[in-house]
Protein backbone atom coordinates (compact mmCIF):
# COMPACT_ATOMS: atom_id res chain seq x y z
CA UNK A 1 0.00 0.00 0.00
CA UNK A 2 2.78 1.92 0.11
CA UNK A 3 3.95 1.55 -2.61
CA UNK A 4 0.80 2.79 -4.34
CA UNK A 5 0.57 5.54 -2.12
CA UNK A 6 4.06 6.85 -3.14
CA UNK A 7 3.02 5.84 -7.00
CA UNK A 8 0.21 7.67 -6.33
CA UNK A 9 2.09 11.30 -4.74
CA UNK A 10 4.71 10.73 -7.81
CA UNK A 11 1.85 11.23 -10.29
CA UNK A 12 0.58 14.00 -8.52
CA UNK A 13 3.86 15.71 -8.19
CA UNK A 14 3.91 14.93 -12.06
CA UNK A 15 1.05 16.01 -13.30
CA UNK A 16 1.28 19.34 -11.48
CA UNK A 17 4.59 19.72 -12.89
CA UNK A 18 3.06 19.10 -16.57
CA UNK A 19 0.23 21.76 -15.52
CA UNK A 20 2.53 24.56 -14.75
CA UNK A 21 4.66 23.71 -17.41
CA UNK A 22 1.52 23.74 -19.94
CA UNK A 23 0.56 27.24 -18.46
CA UNK A 24 4.02 29.10 -18.97
CA UNK A 25 4.16 27.44 -22.17
CA UNK A 26 0.54 28.62 -23.00
CA UNK A 27 1.35 32.80 -21.72
CA UNK A 28 4.15 32.68 -24.05
CA UNK A 29 2.38 31.61 -26.68
CA UNK A 30 -0.31 33.68 -25.96
CA UNK A 31 1.87 36.61 -25.70
CA UNK A 32 3.76 35.70 -29.06
CA UNK A 33 0.42 35.06 -30.90
CA UNK A 34 -0.93 38.46 -29.55
CA UNK A 35 2.18 40.35 -30.67
CA UNK A 36 1.99 38.66 -34.10
CA UNK A 37 -1.66 40.04 -34.45
CA UNK A 38 -0.91 43.44 -33.37
CA UNK A 39 1.89 43.36 -36.15
CA UNK A 40 -0.67 41.88 -39.01
CA UNK A 41 -3.18 44.35 -38.06
CA UNK A 42 -0.52 47.64 -38.35
CA UNK A 43 0.78 46.02 -41.72
CA UNK A 44 -2.65 45.76 -42.82
CA UNK A 45 -3.18 49.30 -42.02
CA UNK A 46 -0.29 50.30 -43.43
CA UNK A 47 -1.05 48.49 -46.80
CA UNK A 48 -4.55 50.22 -46.81
CA UNK A 49 -2.97 53.55 -46.63
CA UNK A 50 -0.59 52.64 -49.57
CA UNK A 51 -3.36 51.76 -51.54
CA UNK A 52 -5.39 54.42 -50.71
CA UNK A 53 -2.67 56.99 -51.76
CA UNK A 54 -1.73 55.31 -54.85
CA UNK A 55 -5.20 54.80 -55.79
CA UNK A 56 -6.30 58.96 -55.40
CA UNK A 57 -3.63 59.96 -56.96
CA UNK A 58 -5.11 59.69 -60.78
CA UNK A 59 -2.08 59.77 -62.79
CA UNK A 60 -0.88 56.19 -61.28
CA UNK A 61 -4.75 54.58 -62.51
CA UNK A 62 -3.98 56.40 -66.08
CA UNK A 63 -0.88 54.69 -66.39
CA UNK A 64 -2.06 51.25 -65.26
CA UNK A 65 -4.70 51.78 -67.47
CA UNK A 66 -2.32 51.34 -70.49
CA UNK A 67 -0.72 48.33 -69.64
CA UNK A 68 -2.87 45.31 -70.94
CA UNK A 69 -6.16 44.24 -70.49
CA UNK A 70 -5.89 43.37 -66.75
CA UNK A 71 -4.00 46.54 -66.33
CA UNK A 72 -6.86 48.44 -67.32
CA UNK A 73 -9.52 46.18 -64.83
CA UNK A 74 -7.00 46.92 -62.53
CA UNK A 75 -7.51 50.48 -62.77
CA UNK A 76 -11.23 50.14 -63.16
CA UNK A 77 -11.24 48.69 -59.92
CA UNK A 78 -9.35 51.12 -58.63
CA UNK A 79 -10.99 54.62 -59.80
CA UNK A 80 -14.01 52.98 -58.35
CA UNK A 81 -12.61 53.27 -55.17
CA UNK A 82 -11.58 56.47 -55.27
CA UNK A 83 -12.72 58.64 -58.13
CA UNK A 84 -10.72 60.81 -59.80
CA UNK A 85 -11.65 62.49 -63.04
CA UNK A 86 -7.85 61.88 -64.41
CA UNK A 87 -7.85 58.50 -64.22
CA UNK A 88 -11.58 58.28 -65.45
CA UNK A 89 -10.61 60.18 -68.93
CA UNK A 90 -7.89 57.39 -70.02
CA UNK A 91 -9.84 54.51 -68.78
CA UNK A 92 -12.44 55.77 -71.41
CA UNK A 93 -9.69 56.60 -73.91
CA UNK A 94 -7.61 52.88 -73.42
CA UNK A 95 -11.13 51.21 -73.38
CA UNK A 96 -11.76 52.88 -76.92
CA UNK A 97 -8.58 52.16 -78.38
CA UNK A 98 -8.77 48.90 -77.60
CA UNK A 99 -11.92 48.11 -78.68
CA UNK A 100 -11.33 50.07 -81.90
CA UNK A 101 -7.91 47.73 -82.18
CA UNK A 102 -9.91 44.52 -81.41
CA UNK A 103 -12.90 45.22 -84.24
CA UNK A 104 -10.46 46.30 -87.01
CA UNK A 105 -7.97 43.60 -86.15
CA UNK A 106 -10.43 41.37 -88.08
CA UNK A 107 -10.39 43.06 -91.50
CA UNK A 108 -7.76 41.74 -93.29
CA UNK A 109 -4.59 43.68 -94.63
CA UNK A 110 -6.86 47.34 -94.57
CA UNK A 111 -6.99 46.10 -90.69
CA UNK A 112 -3.93 45.55 -89.60
CA UNK A 113 -2.55 48.83 -90.92
CA UNK A 114 -4.59 50.64 -88.86
CA UNK A 115 -4.33 48.78 -85.87
CA UNK A 116 -0.78 50.04 -86.09
CA UNK A 117 -2.06 53.63 -86.43
CA UNK A 118 -4.21 52.38 -83.12
CA UNK A 119 -1.09 51.42 -81.76
CA UNK A 120 0.33 55.11 -82.26
CA UNK A 121 -2.86 56.66 -81.04
CA UNK A 122 -2.26 54.34 -77.58
CA UNK A 123 1.80 55.41 -77.25
CA UNK A 124 0.33 59.10 -77.71
CA UNK A 125 -1.99 58.54 -74.76
CA UNK A 126 0.26 57.09 -72.83
CA UNK A 127 2.93 60.07 -73.48
CA UNK A 128 -0.17 62.50 -72.41
CA UNK A 129 -0.87 60.05 -69.13
CA UNK A 130 2.72 60.09 -68.38
CA UNK A 131 2.90 64.29 -69.19
CA UNK A 132 0.05 64.44 -66.37
CA UNK A 133 -2.22 66.16 -69.46
CA UNK A 134 -5.72 65.12 -70.27
CA UNK A 135 -4.98 64.78 -74.10
CA UNK A 136 -7.98 63.67 -76.15
CA UNK A 137 -7.09 60.84 -78.79
CA UNK A 138 -6.85 62.41 -82.17
CA UNK A 139 -10.39 61.69 -84.20
CA UNK A 140 -12.37 59.23 -82.12
CA UNK A 141 -11.35 60.49 -78.22
CA UNK A 142 -14.28 62.99 -77.83
CA UNK A 143 -16.16 60.77 -79.26
CA UNK A 144 -14.52 57.36 -76.11
CA UNK A 145 -15.11 60.06 -73.91
CA UNK A 146 -18.98 60.53 -74.77
CA UNK A 147 -19.68 56.77 -75.29
CA UNK A 148 -18.23 55.68 -72.12
CA UNK A 149 -19.27 58.60 -69.83
CA UNK A 150 -20.19 56.04 -67.05
CA UNK A 151 -16.81 54.79 -65.92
Amino acid sequence: MTDNKNLGDDLNEMLDDTQKTSDTFSDKTGRRADAFNEDAKRTAHEFEADVNAISKDGKNIALIAHLTLIGWIVALVMNNNTKSEFGSFYIRQVLGLGLCGLVLSFIPVFGWIVSLGILVLWIMSLVGALAGEKKLTPVLGAYFQDWFKSL
